[in-house]
Order: C-alpha cells, then structure tokens, then sequence
C-alpha cells in the first residue's frame, strides 16, 4: 500500500485526483500507476484500469484470477467492474469514498455472490494518509 501511496503523491503532482494502484502476482510487484484521466484525455485513465491493463499486456491474458490490486481509495463503479471482469483474487483498499465508492459506500458491487466471480476485499488499510491526501488535494482546488 506505501507503493500506492506514492503512486497517488505523483498524481497529486500531476494535478491529478491523488489515487494510486498497485498490482501484486504471487507476492511480486507486477504494475502500479496514478489516476491520470486528465493527462492521458481519458475519462477510464483511473489507476486501477491502468495496473490491470499492464498486468493484462503482461500476462497476455484478461483474466488476472492471482492478481492483487491494492489501491489508495476505494474504487468506483467502472474500477469495480473491472475488478470483477478481470476475475482478480483481491482487492486492498485505504479509504472509503463516500461520493462515489462502488464497494460499500454508494453501491456494494463486490458482494459476494451478486456475480458469478467474487473479489476478497480488505480495507482501512493506510487509510488516514490516504484521506488527507485526497482532502488536502481538494481543499487547495477550492
């Protein structure tokens, strides 16, 4: 999660929403990446469908079933859809996002048996940092 965190730093440098991701494959670094929708002219640039997208050039495959994705904030519905096409094994997320969280706080996407794969979701994980710098990202755009 500390790499996502700094993912999520270079993407408030960028300008960018601060939101970070790393993707895992049996305990090894295989991609990370920041939102960069703005950057890239593309609203689907979050971090998560960035890891997934090069995890998936990697493995030469869409299917990331011993995939991890750690990520600083809780995805939204598009993340969350994603996570579940791509069949990953688990989802680590910082903190919650009230406004658009697609896994418990606006919606409950991830829930076990909704769809026909499951995603193991842990959370609070470097949430407080992770908090502060999407407050503090937004309070200096104000």
């Amino acid at each position: 999660m500390e790499l996502a965190l700094e993912e999520a730093e270079k993407a408030a440098q960028e300008g960018e929403v601060p939101i970070g991701a790393v993707a895992v494959l049996k305990d090894k670094l295989a991609a990370r990446d920041h939102n960069r929708s703005i950057q890239l002219h593309d609203p689907t640039a979050h971090a998560e469908l960035l890891v997934l997208r090069e995890v998936g050039r990697r493995l030469t495959n869409y299917r990331l079933k011993d995939v991890e994705i750690y990520v600083t904030v809780e995805p939204c519905a598009m993340c969350a859809g994603a996570l579940l096409w791509a069949r990953v094994r688990r989802l680590v997320f910082g903190a919650r996002d009230e406004k658009t969280g697609a896994v418990f706080s606006k919606v409950s996407l991830l829930t076990p048996g909704l769809f026909n794969h499951s995603v193991d979701v842990v959370e609070g994980i470097l949430a407080e940092p992770a908090r502060q710098m999407l407050q503090e990202f937004f309070a200096h755009r104000r």
